[in-house]
C-alpha cells in the first residue's frame, strides 16, 4: 500500500491539472455557457443608429421615385425612425403648405426659388444644400404619332402640348428653355406639377411635354427628345430641415444621408445630375 500511494497521489496532481488548463482556456474563448464575455462579432449599423420617431418629408414632384428609394435605405439603417409616406407635389405648393405653417421636418425643392420663399420666412435650419441637378427633356407618347423632333415642333399651328405652371419650377424651367430659343407655345394645359405632365403625354391626352430627363427613364408609356439649349437651363435641387422639425436629429440624419454617398448613388442612378 506504501509503494502505490505516490501514484494515487501523482494521477490526482495530474488531473487536477488539466482541469484547471480547461476552465483557463473557456475563460479564454468566451466559450462558457452563461459567460459575461462581449461577442467578438462587430456591430450592424441598426445596433448602432439610436435615432429615434418620425420624420415629416415634403419633396417635389420629381424626387418620388428617388426618395422612396432614398427614405427605404434611410429607414433599413435607422429601423428605429419611422418615415410616413412622403408627400410629393410641386415645389411651389409645397413652399407654401410650409410658410403657412405644415409640420414638416425635411422640404426637398426642384428650385432654389421656392426653398427661398422658406428661408426667407425663417423657417429653415440653417443653410439649404443642394443635392442634385436635373435638366428637361420633350417628352412624347410612345411611337411619336405627332412626329415631333425639336422645341420649334411644339410652336407648330395644331400640336397639342402640356406644360408646368410657371410659378412650379419645371414651368419655370421650360419657359426659359422656350424663351431662349425664341419660341412661343400655346399650352392646352398647365399643371402644378411635373407628373400630371407626364401623365398626360403617356396618356396620349397631348402630342408633348417638356419633363425633367430623370422622369422619363423606364416609363415604357413614353418616348423621349433632348431638345437644343437644354444644357443651359439647368435646375438645381436644394434640401433643408425646418426649425419646426419635432424630431430634429434624425431630420439632421435624413438629410445627410441625402447628400451622403449612398443617397447620391441613388439619384446618379435615377439619372440626376451631381449638385
Amino acid at each position: 500500500m506504501r509503494r502505490r500511494r505516490p501514484l494515487v497521489v501523482a494521477a490526482a496532481a495530474v488531473s487536477l491539472l488539466f482541469a484547471l488548463v480547461g476552465c483557463a482556456s473557456s475563460a479564454t474563448t468566451g466559450s462558457t455557457i452563461g459567460s459575461t464575455t462581449a461577442p467578438t462579432t462587430e456591430p450592424t449599423a441598426s445596433a448602432t443608429s439610436s435615432l429615434t420617431g418620425e420624420v415629416t418629408v415634403y419633396a417635389a414632384a420629381s424626387l418620388h421615385t428617388a426618395f422612396d428609394q432614398i427614405s427605404a435605405a434611410f429607414v433599413a439603417e435607422n429601423p428605429g425612425v419611422t418615415l410616413p409616406p412622403i408627400v410629393y407635389d410641386g415645389s411651389s405648393t409645397l413652399a407654401t403648405q410650409i410658410v403657412e405653417g405644415a409640420g414638416v421636418d425635411v422640404f426637398a425643392s426642384a428650385d432654389q426659388k421656392n426653398m427661398a420663399k422658406v428661408s426667407d420666412a425663417s423657417l429653415t435650419a440653417g443653410t439649404p444644400e443642394l443635392f442634385a441637378t436635373n435638366t428637361l427633356v420633350i417628352a412624347v407618347p410612345k411611337g411619336n404619332p405627332a412626329g415631333i423632333t425639336t422645341l420649334a415642333d411644339l410652336a407648330a399651328p395644331g400640336a397639342t402640348v402640356v406644360l408646368c405652371a410657371p410659378e412650379v419650377p419645371c414651368g419655370a424651367a421650360s419657359q426659359s428653355l422656350l424663351t431662349n430659343a425664341g419660341l412661343t407655345v400655346t399650352a392646352a394645359s398647365l399643371e402644378q406639377n411635373v407628373t400630371a405632365v407626364l401623365t398626360k403625354v403617356a396618356a396620349g391626352e397631348a402630342d408633348a411635354g417638356l419633363v425633367y430627363a430623370t422622369d422619363v427613364i423606364g416609363n415604357s408609356a413614353v418616348e423621349s427628345i433632348v431638345p437644343d439649349g437644354a444644357a443651359a437651363v439647368i435646375n438645381k435641387y436644394p434640401i433643408a430641415t425646418l426649425k419646426a422639425s419635432k424630431n430634429p436629429d434624425a431630420a439632421a440624419a435624413f438629410l445627410a444621408f441625402v447628400t451622403g454617398p449612398k443617397g447620391q448613388q441613388i439619384l446618379a442612378d435615377l439619372g440626376f445630375g451631381a449638385p
